[in-house]
């Protein structure tokens, strides 16, 4: 791997008050030797985990070659420096060079970082310095000429106050007032030990290596008049240092590089004179590593590609964009590859995503037998070496510092969907320091049952880093053979829905050696759905993994033990218990867990720190050699219940950002530019107590005035209301109205919010996009409380209620109690709007008229645009219009777009569909169903624009057509039919999203939109359709469902010539419409999740067909042109569709034109049963009236006459109820059909039920009275003959 030169570190410190003398004595050798031997043979058989030893920083400095902090008057020559420090010094300064430096950016911060920076002196008072030697100026002119070779690189600002963190200084003298310090030379044995370690360090890929602890070999802080000079160190260090170097030969899973403590430390008062000695050879070691440390972050970002990035940050423009690896499917080939491979399939939220092995063409090895019959078992038995994979961990990792923090609110949402941990503290590789990621993980949002909502099946839905859970912490000190994230996986999972939670070394590259993500602490919940068979908490928790042994990062451990219910450490050798016991813990419950196997340990010294630990028998959790692992995971399952039950210490991450403040922990948050950001939302959003009287107040012109302007516009359009009135005189009504509603409008003074809000735009780019998220956050988070008060009001009303007059309320105040950052921009395109009827030198009019060109910047920063608005079922043209021509003057000449649609039933994943597709991110919550429809623009890679013959990909998302709320407020169901026809005539793909039981319901969406391209001439396009089928699962899916496809397509054909026919139009096909193929044109996508939610990941399934579907809406174009166009020209063609839908009742049309024909259908099939029914009752009276009349050749007496016509009407009853029952069986069997316009007439049934009834009875009049009539004929006939 990398084997750097190495570094030194400082070769004093000294913080004095006053005059001071302290000049230490040399070290003797036998120390080294000791640390040596120590150092070599602990790891000779291979352990996992081979930790450094416990250190106690009182100076931590990061690769300072000096920093003197003085008071008093004080004067500073400083002394030369030996030749092998001046070595070290240059190859440090060249190397950290040939990667490309990193510079400490910081707000709110005083610091003294300065990488690469050879003197930083700060100064208070009269000062005197000394020259350095000639190896310094060197060195120091090689750092300015060259740290800039590669470009430095930026991290994100911590927020601590640091007053000498140096990242690779040579010196850093701050001083107040006169000084004098003058450092010794540095012995030559130390650097020949550091370069041992730190050469010997990588020899094998340990799994855990994170940067080394350093620390000052003498840190003088002094108070007074003292002298203290410190004691000679053995050579015995030095043998053992370099023996603990060499420990690493056979590649452990974690070899951490050893730390160690200060030499001396002496704390004086007084007037004091401090000439450091020289430093043995350990700390050299130590100050050689830690830079190591800077020089593997800046080698392993250049082997991942990533380096630029380090400064310049990712952007979700640069991960969104369509280019050719959006479409790829080749394996990554190198290390620079896997990146991409992580984000691409990450965006499309695939399980599979953290798989980062790589195919080099060296692993390509012919696995033929060979001709020579000797077989060759010498690589039979040989292991894979991993050494040159990456860690999945490092390769995250790597992306969380090299993006901003938008892309890492999306990656950390995205993870969080797989069911991935996310960081919780970041570490920044190249230093102690590490990032609380509070703003990364403000967008993931969690639905859970707890317990309590187990039998009223209600759910929370919580922004999770405002939930207050118990967290329980899991690290390691030391060896551990029990792998700790395996046993995290175990521990979180049932059998019946394992998951991979966190990498663990058996996972693939899992077993790869961490090079930058030790100390790196991840996060995961715990939430339960509400089942006792399947949950295992039944309470929600948080789930925290250290990576690396804690005696390397004391500041996370600190942090955990803090935060967190629970802490458990793994642990094999009960003599760390010692160490342990020295750590504060600030009362949270620690639980030891280990392996113990068939070693008895030491009783009495287990008893004398446990008791230092407050520990009891229940706190120590072992695995015996015997014991078998499920039962191991049970009783550890036990222990973390019952902390989370009885615990009381529940914190919110929003709230572990006050720790980390007291930890010196940056918070990822708190840069000046999100500050800002968030300062301009929380005074907007902070006045909102109810969200419907806030709109009523802040947001009044997109009220009922709006809606009554959407009512006048459709009036203007249709005359439908006209009656006798004129014409003209009408549409001058009309307009008369109108302009009254738009000066009402322009009467009202801006509200407060708004000013807020346009003010707030107008910020720099950085801080606008992060005032917009803020602003999305907390409006999302007001509109979820003040929905979920509002749902449970509605369960009680609807069960105790009869009233449903009050129950409509409700509906009405849910659809309006939403409230998010669309509410806004449509207030500001009314306010635009109706300054348009304003003339054109008001004042009013020209302070609005940059709006349009700040939306259309929105829209290139890749937020949506409102193009229909829901709520009132209307498009602001003009608004819109001016909106879409400043976007076509941004991209000028670069404006050419493909425009892909999606339509469904509400709830059927459309929002999900194109998040996944896409990855960007529409909202999907219950709480925030889309409204209307938005459109996103994604940006085309300039060497991919050729291959799909367009600039920008355009999205457009729409509301679920026959919205259940839609229907429960009668809402007008030409507003479907509108948005339908709207959305597929701007479109060059439309997608139709289809639910399996919703096949039906679409049925009638489909008939809108065939009949709206017929009628509206001026749309000179021939759209692609695709039909998605969400929610088949089934292997054998797409030939069981080759049925349903030929009765969709017949069905459509059917629809296609029927419509034609009635407008006079020549169309035989569905595929004369829109361009159809039934064998590519259909997709079948199982369900979303793989289990139970809250606790299932994404199913990898989902994400595959998918990611298949967005190949083939990009690759065809490569041959085919789907008609690309202009934004004017989809500008031109938004305001003619609109223009011909105001014009047209689409929903009247239609039914005036179909239904008569399905109706025609009907009446043509009962009449033909209905006529065969009659004439056969009519043959049968017939038949009767000449039996009755022929009695007198059957010699009938006038009794038997009686007798004949009374049993003659009873098999007439009998004749009629068949003949009604098989009418009624025929309409049952009419209406039971799927194919033909059968639907379009249900309604109808009932009357034709009735009429089958009512005939029924006209003919059982009938025969009763033909058959008495006949009867009576007889009888008189028979009376003359016998007694006239």
């Amino acid at each position: 791997m990398d084997s750097p030169p190495p570094t030194t570190e400082q070769s004093s410190t000294d913080c004095c008050q006053g005059h001071q003398t302290d000049p230490p004595g040399p070290q003797s050798s036998t120390d080294d030797t000791n640390i040596q031997q120590n150092t070599t043979n602990g790891n000779d058989k291979g352990q996992r985990d081979s930790p450094p030893p416990t250190t106690e920083q009182k100076g931590r400095n990061a690769g300072n070659c000096s920093a003197d902090i003085c008071q008093g008057d004080q004067t500073d020559p400083p002394g030369p420096q030996s030749s092998t420090d001046d070595t070290n010094s240059q190859q440090n300064t060249t190397n950290e060079r040939d990667k490309g430096q990193m510079d400490f950016s910081s707000s709110k911060t005083e610091q003294g970082s300065n990488a690469g920076d050879c003197a930083a002196n700060r100064c208070q008072g009269d000062q005197m310095k000394g020259s350095q030697s000639l190896t310094d100026d060197t060195n120091s002119q090689e750092n300015t000429t060259n740290g800039r070779d590669k470009g430095q690189m930026d991290i994100s600002p911590p927020t601590t106050e640091q007053k000498g963190i140096n990242a690779g200084n040579c010196s850093a003298d701050i001083c107040q007032g006169d000084q004098t310090d003058p450092p010794g030379p540095q012995s030559s044995t130390d650097d020949t030990n550091s370069q041992q370690n730190t050469t010997n360090g990588r020899d094998k890929g340990q799994m855990d290596s994170p940067p080394p602890t350093t620390e000052q070999s003498s840190t003088d802080c002094c108070q007074g008049d003292q002298t203290n000079p410190p004691g000679p160190q053995s050579s015995t260090d030095d043998t053992k240092s370099q023996q603990n170097t060499n420990g690493n030969d056979k590649g452990q899973r974690n070899s951490h590089l050893p730390t160690t403590e200060q030499s001396s430390t002496d704390c004086c008062q007084g007037d004091q004179t401090d000439p450091p000695g020289p430093q043995s050879s350990t700390d050299d070691s130590n100050s050689q590593q830690n830079t190591t440390n800077e020089i593997n972050l800046e080698s392993f970002l250049k082997d991942l590609g990533l380096e630029q990035h380090y400064r310049k940050k990712l952007s979700l423009q640069n991960i969104l964009q369509i280019d050719k690896k959006t479409i790829d499917d080749e394996p990554a080939k190198c290390k620079s590859h896997l990146p991409w491979h992580f984000l691409k399939k990450l965006m499309m939220v695939n399980v599979t995503a953290r798989n980062v092995k790589y195919d080099s063409d060296k692993n390509s090895n012919d696995d033929g037998m060979s001709e020579n019959t000797e077989l060759d078992f010498n690589d039979l038995f040989d292991v894979a070496n991993s050494e040159d994979m990456v860690n999945p961990l490092d390769v995250i990792t790597a992306l969380f510092l090299c993006s901003d923090g938008f892309v890492q609110q999306q990656m950390a949402l995205k993870m969080s969907m797989c069911q991935f941990p996310v960081p919780l503290l970041l570490p920044s590789c190249d230093s102690q320091q590490c990032t609380l990621m509070l703003w990364a993980m403000r967008d993931i949002v969690k639905q859970y049952r707890p317990e309590a909502l187990s039998e009223s099946k209600d759910f929370t839905e919580e922004r999770i880093v405002l939930s207050n859970l118990p967290m329980v912490s899991f690290v390691r000190l030391g060896e551990c053979s029990l792998s700790k994230s395996e046993t995290l996986n175990k521990l979180l999972s049932n059998s019946q829905q394992y998951h991979n939670i966190f990498v663990h070394h058996n996972m693939e590259c899992g077993d790869s050696p961490r090079r930058i993500s030790n100390g790196l602490t991840e996060i995961t919940w715990y939430l339960p759905c509400g089942n006792k068979n399947i949950d295992i908490f039944s309470q929600p928790v948080a789930v925290a993994n250290l990576r690396g042994d804690i005696e390397s990062f004391e500041t996370q451990y600190a942090f955990l033990c803090q935060a967190s219910a629970a802490v458990f450490v793994f642990l094999d050798k009960l003599d760390d218990l010692s160490r342990l016991s020295k750590k504060q813990h600030h009362q949270t419950q620690i639980f030891l867990v280990g392996n113990i196997g068939d070693k008895f340990p030491d009783v009495t010294f287990l008893n004398q720190v446990t008791k230092t630990l407050g520990l009891t028998k229940n706190n120590l959790l072992f695995k015996k050699n015997q014991e078998n692992y499920a039962n191991f995971i049970k009783r550890l399952r036990e222990a973390v219940s019952k902390v989370i039950s009885k615990t009381e210490r529940k914190m919110s991450i929003e709230q572990m950002a006050n720790i980390a403040h007291e930890l010196r922990i940056w918070v990822d948050e708190d840069f000046p530019e999100c500050q800002t950001a968030k300062q301009h939302a929380d005074a907007i959003t902070a006045e909102i107590q109810d969200t419907l009287t806030f709109k009523e107040e802040q947001l009044p012109l997109q009220g009922q005035i709006w809606k009554e302007l959407t009512s006048l516009e459709k009036e203007e359009f249709r005359l439908q209301k006209l009656g006798s009135e004129n014409i003209e005189k009408r549409k001058s009504d009309l307009k008369e109205k109108i302009d009254t509603l738009r000066q009402n409008q322009n009467s009202k003074d801006f509200s407060n919010a708004m000013k807020s809000f346009i003010t707030a735009l107008s910020l720099p780019q950085i801080e606008r996009n992060y005032f917009l998220k803020w602003m999305q956050i907390y409006l999302d988070d007001v509109s979820r409380i003040k929905l979920s008060e509002l749902r449970d009001l509605y369960e009680e009303k609807r069960k105790s209620s009869e009233n449903k007059e009050e129950i409509k309320q409700l509906d009405q105040q849910l659809t309006n109690s939403s409230l998010g950052t669309e509410h806004f921009f449509r207030e500001m395109g009314q306010m635009y709007e109706a300054s348009r009827f304003l003339p054109e030198t008001d004042p009013s009019r020209q302070q609005l008229k940059y709006l349009p060109e700040l939306c259309a910047q929105l829209l290139m920063d890749g937020f949506p645009f409102e193009l229909v608005d829901g709520d009132a079922s209307n498009i602001p043209l003009q608004w819109v219009s001016d909106v879409l021509s400043q976007l076509n003057e941004i991209v000028s000449p670069k404006n050419k777009i493909l425009v892909v649609t999606v339509l469904g039933v509400q709830s059927t994943g459309k929002s999900t569909l194109l998040n996944t597709m896409f990855g960007v991110q529409f909202a999907v919550s219950c709480g925030r169903c889309t409204r209307g429809a938005f459109m996103l623009l994604i940006k085309v890679h300039e060497e991919f624009k050729t291959v799909l013959n367009c600039d920008f990909i355009v999205i457009i998302d729409t509301e679920g057509l026959k919205s259940l709320e839609g229907a429960q407020l009668n809402k007008n169901r030409d507003y479907d039919n509108k948005l339908a026809t709207l959305v597929v005539g701007m479109s060059n793909i439309t997608i139709t999203n289809l639910a399996t039981e919703n096949l039906t319901e679409m049925k009638d969406i489909l008939q809108i939109v065939l009949h709206a391209f017929l009628r509206v001439r001026e749309i000179d396009k021939k759209p692609k359709c695709i039909f998605v089928h969400q929610n088949v699962s089934s292997a054998a899916a797409h030939e069981k469902n080759t049925q349903a496809q030929d009765h969709l397509l017949k069905l459509l054909n059917e629809l296609t010539q029927t419509i034609a026919q009635t407008d006079q139009k020549e169309c035989k096909s569905f595929s004369d419409i829109m361009e159809y193929n039934p064998n590519t044109g259909n997709f079948f996508i199982p369900g979303l999740w793989n289990g139970n939610p809250p606790m299932a990941p994404v199913n990898v399934g989902y994400s595959e067909a998918v990611y298949e579907l967005k190949k083939s809406l990009i690759q065809p174009m490569e041959n085919v042109d789907f008609g690309a166009y202009s934004i004017c020209k989809f500008q031109s063609c938004l305001k003619i569709l609109w223009d011909a839908i105001k014009h047209e009742n689409l929903l009247l049309s239609f039914r005036d034109s179909l239904e008569t024909v399905a109706h025609n259908r009907l009446r043509t099939e009962f009449e033909d049963w209905d006529n065969k029914f009659i004439n056969e009752v009519k043959q049968w009276i017939t038949d009767a009236e000449t039996k009755i009349s022929n009695r007198k050749s059957n010699n009938l007496t006038k009794s038997e006459t009686k007798k004949l016509v009374k049993a003659l009407k009873k098999t007439a009853t009998i004749m009629l109820s068949d003949g009604e029952r098989k009418i009624l069986d025929n309409l049952t069997q009419y209406f039971s059909q799927t194919e033909g316009l059968v639907h379009l007439v249900t309604g109808y049934r009932e009357n034709y039920e009735k009429k089958v009834k009512k005939d029924r009875q006209g003919l059982e009049k009938l025969v009763n009275t033909r058959l008495q009539m006949a009867e009576d004929i007889a009888l008189k006939r028979y009376y003359r003959q016998n007694y006239v």
